[in-house]
């Protein structure tokens, strides 16, 4: 089963492809490697969710921002490849959470994203090398912020 028809079987809505919010572009390809700069978690409506961990979110709510986050950088896939049919693999994913000092789940937050793409990827190639930290600052106040490479054909 392919990734769109993986997608549409666990009955996932991608939100629209966010655009950039400054000097810089959302996915830039070299070979066969897909680099998607970091995204933040927006939703549907255009709102962010923000808030900081340990302090006004929960893990739960973490995840789940994670989780939205995972929806848009499979957005911004689609629009520029066409298809999630194209991607081979994840291959790397780094996940940044906006957090207390004392916060120290960051791994169960980006778990979020991370479950997202097993689900949508497989096993073997939805599941990469990954890096998970606690920040004291995002733009905008979100809660997490996550880049990826993506290996594709």
């Amino acid at each position: 089963m392919g990734a769109e028809e993986k997608l549409r079987a666990l009955g996932l809505e991608l939100p629209p492809a966010p655009k950039p919010v400054g000097v810089y572009k959302p996915i830039v390809i070299v070979d066969q490697l897909a680099y998607l700069s970091g995204h933040g978690p927006l939703q549907s409506d255009k709102t962010l969710i923000t808030g900081r961990l340990g302090d006004d979110m929960d893990v739960q709510q973490g995840y789940d921002a994670a989780r939205q986050t995972g929806l848009g950088l499979l957005a911004t896939l689609r629009s520029h490849l066409g298809s999630l049919d194209r991607v081979v693999r994840l291959v790397k994913l780094l996940g940044l959470v906006r957090c207390t000092d004392e916060f120290e789940q960051q791994p169960a937050v980006i778990n979020g994203c991370s479950e997202l793409l097993r689900d949508v990827f497989g096993e073997d190639n939805g599941v990469a090398a990954r890096s998970a930290l606690g920040t004291n600052a995002l733009p905008g106040k979100i809660a997490v912020e996550i880049e990826a490479i993506f290996e594709i054909r």
